[in-house]
């Protein structure tokens, strides 16, 4: 390092001031000079810096969103709010990077937390330790974006964060392996390698399982070897020594990540499920090993149940005559007044428990199913807004008719089976009810309601196309989950406007499972009955009344040209060129006119490549043919640029869909199908 240099480097670093003459002293006595404040300033950046905190009162943290530290001394992340988030971070920012060279230091970490939820099952979303250059995260989103990033900056390489999840949902959206799952991520939600929750026994080796969920306190280490640029995260329950063997374990370069200073703390977020997620408590150490945390120091959570009073236990042996013949009284007039609350329930159902509503419930939350809480009509009958009386939790409560009992008992496995459903992009099926003769389904509430409305309702704001493309997307998304990456295959088979419902953010959630059927990977589903709504029904159908993910995606063909277009798949009322909304496309293509089919509505505020995508790629996957059609990965890659769409011309298009359904035996039907009247007739009830 010559003069010139140190001088300039002393400039940077502030100390130059503090030497009057620094012109006139020799090499020597600047070489010195340098020497001590290079030294002094490395001192200053490998201070060891560190924290403990048993119990978070007093550890000043900066807190936002719907964080706060409880009375006895809890970080409360999140408060049972739905769709919020929550962030702590350390007050201080600290130094992560050793001058001159940018390398970064060793860092240690250990924090104890909990996640509670109402339900044993299910959660609103994880928690996340992260390293961030800000304590600004007030436009990251809630629900599966942890309150790190939101759908624009999402992989950003700007973002600069180091984080590790511990994620209680799927979000197929960000290849989660599952849902309960620890991950590392780096500037995105996408995991740069994850493993299921738990950790390595000392003595076995053996893999065990934690439940995020559980309610129960789990401590996590993260450390990170600044030479070998190695990162460890190991898990274990509390009062359990650190397990030898990591739960993962890999290597990663930092020093494109972290920038100087940073801080630490942690992000959470909630989703439709009320939860709290807690920190106990919270050891930081940069270049040496995290302190160890003191159990008998950490507060208490809360607690979920009240046991049953031994009180109670031993007065009731001892109850007069007399008492327990009023009882047995009030009793049998209980059982009288509440026989409108009768339910259905057999031996067989008891394993359903979590997913068993009483009607009782449901009869209060709904109001009685008032009228005036009914959200609409479809076509296995009446759907209405409720709240439930002890959660307060707002769902949607659908009642179906179901008279006869064959096969009852294969059809609620199946309600269950699909209620295991995680998906960002579906409605969340909560549970069911039996009662006499009629089936309740109980699912996620969606503030918004159907698109179609949006689509068809001139009272309505119309989507901009921003939100439609996102909408696509995220129908894809969830499709595609249902399709592949699910345990089982499920088949939608009613993919239409009137189907899909939006949250409060106008995101996509395809819901109605009534006709879906449940088959394992690799079988060949059939049903007896062609059940859908014309217009989104694949031609091969009406031949085979065969279901399969390949007739699904003729549906989704459908819908994403309607949902560009503003019109709906039939238009029997429509001039004879426009009746079949896919013909009406296609010759617009044949004229190099495919832009103008879009909705009118959007006007000129568009993104004309989408458009032209999104139009061709209705066209594709609504192809007569089914082994033309596109399978969802592929449309994924197609909407997310992973892929370009295969060149094709209108002629690989040329039958007319409207020809090919008259030689399939509907010609009749189409003509007399009033769709512009009662979008979501089906075919058939179904079940």
């Amino acid at each position: 390092m010559n003069s010139t240099k140190i001088s300039n480097y002393l400039c940077l670093q502030g100390y130059l001031p503090i030497l009057k003459d620094w012109k006139k002293s020799t090499m020597p006595q600047k070489t010195l000079v340098c020497l001590f404040f290079l030294l002094l300033n490395l001192a200053v950046f490998t201070s060891d810096d560190g924290f403990t905190f048993n119990g978070l009162t007093g550890a000043n943290l900066t807190l936002d969103g719907i964080a706060s530290i409880t009375s006895n001394g809890l970080l409360m992340l999140t408060n049972k709010t739905k769709r919020m988030k929550g962030h702590a971070f350390h007050p201080s920012p600290l130094h992560f990077r050793k001058p001159p060279d940018g390398k970064i230091f060793s860092f240690s970490t250990t924090f104890v937390f909990a996640i509670i939820s109402e339900y044993a099952d299910v959660s609103g979303h994880g928690i996340v330790f992260l390293v961030s250059p800000t304590t600004d995260l007030s436009n990251a989103s809630p629900g599966p974006y942890l309150g790190l990033f939101n759908a624009k900056n999402n992989g950003n390489s700007t973002n600069h964060i180091f984080a590790v999840e511990l994620d209680t949902i799927v979000t197929s959206e960000f290849k989660d392996i599952n849902d309960n799952h620890v991950g590392i991520d780096i500037n995105s939600l996408t995991s740069n390698s994850s493993h299921t929750a738990g950790y390595y026994a000392d003595d076995t080796g053996s893999f065990k399982n934690l439940t995020l969920i559980s309610g129960q306190p789990m401590q996590v280490w993260v450390d990170y070897d600044g030479e070998e640029m190695q990162l460890n995260v190991t898990m274990a329950p509390i009062r359990m020594f650190k397990p030898r063997r990591p739960l993962l374990s890999s290597t990663i370069d930092l020093s494109s990540v972290l920038v100087d200073p940073m801080y630490v703390g942690f992000s959470s977020s909630t989703g439709s499920v009320l939860t709290s997620h807690y920190v106990l408590g919270w050891s930081f150490k940069m270049n040496g090993i995290a302190q160890a945390l003191d159990y008998s120091k950490l507060p208490s959570l809360p607690v979920l149940q009240k046991g049953r009073s031994k009180a109670l236990d031993i007065s009731l042996p001892l109850a007069s005559a007399a008492l327990v013949l009023m009882i047995v009284g009030a009793a049998i007039f209980l059982v009288r007044r509440r026989n409108k609350y009768a339910e259905l329930l057999e031996d067989w159902e008891h394993e359903y428990g979590p997913h068993r509503f009483s009607f009782k419930d449901l009869f209060r939350a709904t109001k009685g199913f008032k009228d005036k809480e009914l959200l609409g009509i479809g076509g296995f009958g009446r759907v209405y807004k409720g709240v439930l009386p002890t959660s307060k939790m707002e769902v949607a409560v659908k009642r179906v008719s179901h008279e006869s009992r064959q096969g009852m008992r294969e059809f609620v496995a199946e309600v269950v089976s699909i209620g295991n459903l995680r998906h960002r992009n579906l409605v969340q099926l909560l549970g069911y009810c039996r009662r006499k003769g009629e089936l309740l389904l109980v699912y996620d509430y969606m503030p918004n309601g159907s698109l179609d409305k949006f689509l068809y309702d001139q009272e309505k704001p119309a989507l901009d196309w921003n939100q439609r493309f996102r909408v696509i997307k995220g129908v894809a998304s969830g499709l595609l989950y249902l399709h592949e990456d699910w345990e089982k295959v499920v088949i939608h088979r009613d993919i239409k406007a009137s189907n899909v419902l939006l949250d409060n953010e106008l995101n996509a959630r395809l819901g109605d499972f009534g006709l879906a059927r449940l088959y394992d990977h690799g079988t060949d589903p059939q049903t007896t009955h062609v059940v859908g709504t014309m217009g989104y029904l694949a031609p091969e159908l009406a031949r085979t009344g065969k279901a399969t993910t390949i007739t699904d995606v003729f549906a989704f063909g459908a819908f994403i040209l309607e949902v560009a277009c503003g019109r709906r798949p039939i238009e029997a009322n429509a001039a004879e060129e426009h009746v079949v909304l896919v013909d009406w496309v296609l010759e617009n293509w044949r004229r190099g006119t495919i832009g103008e089919t879009r909705d009118p509505r959007l006007g000129e505020d568009y993104a004309v490549g989408e458009l032209e995508l999104v139009l061709k790629l209705g066209l594709l996957c609504s192809h007569p043919l089914p082994a033309a059609r596109p399978n969802m990965r592929q449309v994924m890659q197609y909407l997310d640029g992973d892929a370009p769409l295969p060149e094709l011309s209108p002629t690989y298009l040329s039958f007319s869909v409207l020809a090919m359904l008259q030689n399939e035996g509907f010609d009749d039907f189409i003509m007399s199908y009033p769709s512009s009247v009662h979008p979501s007739s089906t075919l058939s009830g179904g079940r």
